[in-house]
């Protein structure tokens, strides 16, 4: 199993409401430090290192674009390489919030995304605009207390969600965001949204994105 694939099911399983014991989380802890990037970047990555991952590098040898967790497809590395990356220092905090080279990395890459456009910048061109809630989950999860760095990136997607036609699954990475984040900044979004979650539910055959909906509008029921 790649690393990707580690990372995707892992969250899958943890979305479909499944519970890890003790040893599968220090086994996928072990597995993900394990895949951390020490050699050479990539030369795009060595020339602008603020808007690509520093820990977690997805192979690039075929110019693949790798799926997030709710299936977008990127066009851009932008949006792929920083899905890689931010999901699995997420997953570790969640197993390793402990452990040194965890803490590290949280926090260097919490001052990565702060000089980010897509991150801290109010960026919605290209991909920056879906870029935009990897950080809001990513923060949701190991940085709840920046509630005003929260709001922002939430006051962003709702002033340009409609600026043209969006992949279908970026809507729904927003709803898997209010899912995790505060509770008291969710409930006022999950309210505008329930009657398009509830619509979506009843039209839905995968378990994921159908467990991701019953998540989140489970936080104001």
């Amino acid at each position: 199993m790649t690393t990707y694939d580690l990372m995707i099911k892992t969250n899958h399983y943890i979305l479909k409401g499944g519970q890890l014991t003790d040893a599968h989380e220090a086994n996928i802890t072990r597995q993900l430090l394990a895949a951390r990037h020490y050699g050479r970047k990539p030369k795009f990555i060595q020339e602008d290192p603020n808007m690509y991952p520093q820990f977690f590098i997805p192979p690039f040898n075929d110019g693949k674009k790798l799926q997030t967790v709710i299936p977008m497809s990127p066009k851009t590395q932008i949006l792929s390489a920083n899905s890689y990356e931010l999901e699995i220092i997420r997953l570790l905090h969640i197993f390793a919030q402990h452990n040194s080279d965890v803490t590290y990395m949280v926090n260097e890459t919490i001052s990565r995304l702060k000089r980010t456009c897509f991150g801290n910048k109010n960026c919605v061109v290209g991909e920056c605009f879906e870029s935009g809630l990897l950080t809001l989950r990513f923060l949701s999860t190991v940085a709840p207390s920046q509630q005003k760095w929260i709001r922002n990136q939430i006051s962003l997607f709702n002033s340009h969600y409609a600026d043209k036609r969006r992949h279908s699954g970026v809507l729904k990475y927003f709803w898997l965001c209010l899912s995790e984040m505060p509770l008291d900044i969710a409930k006022p979004e999950i309210a505008r949204h329930q009657d398009e979650i509830l619509h979506q539910l009843a039209k839905s055959k995968d378990e994921v994105l159908t467990s991701t909906m019953k998540n989140t509008l489970a936080r104001i029921s």
